[in-house]
């Protein structure tokens, strides 16, 4: 199958399989959607995450996280910047979400990483996604 926008398609699975309760979310893999995945459970929105060995491609299995009461733990994923609109954020323009409770996640010339780090580290980016 082939999908034109992978980002997309890695939070849809995952939303997805949040809504039904699934234990864990499979994706193809790739090194962005793993870079993903690592800021992702950094911020504690999954419990972790390993990378399958399947033929005909490996897959990351995405642990994911609920409260006690069952309810998922990310209420809400957003992709921003798409194949058709790139949107880029320059560093004092980094966005915030949801007044800081919410995560953006920035592609930058130093990597992957959230809206805090890039601030901290004074550089701005592609802003893949929010999640809160």
């Amino acid at each position: 199958m082939i999908v034109t926008d992978p980002v997309a398609d890695m939070l849809t699975r995952i939303r997805n399989a949040m809504a039904v309760r699934h234990r864990y979310a499979l994706v193809p893999v790739s090194k962005l959607k793993l870079e993903l995945a690592r800021v992702m459970a950094e911020e504690g929105f999954v419990e972790s995450f390993d990378v399958t060995k399947d033929r005909p491609q490996a897959m990351i299995r995405l642990w994911l996280k609920y409260t006690d009461e069952k309810d998922p733990v990310v209420m809400g994923l957003r992709r921003v910047s798409k194949p058709g609109q790139r949107i880029y954020a320059q560093k004092a323009d980094v966005p915030w979400v949801m007044s800081g409770l919410g995560v953006a996640v920035l592609s930058t010339s130093k990597g992957v990483m959230t809206d805090r780090q890039a601030r901290r580290l004074g550089v701005g980016g592609e802003v893949l996604c929010y999640i809160w």
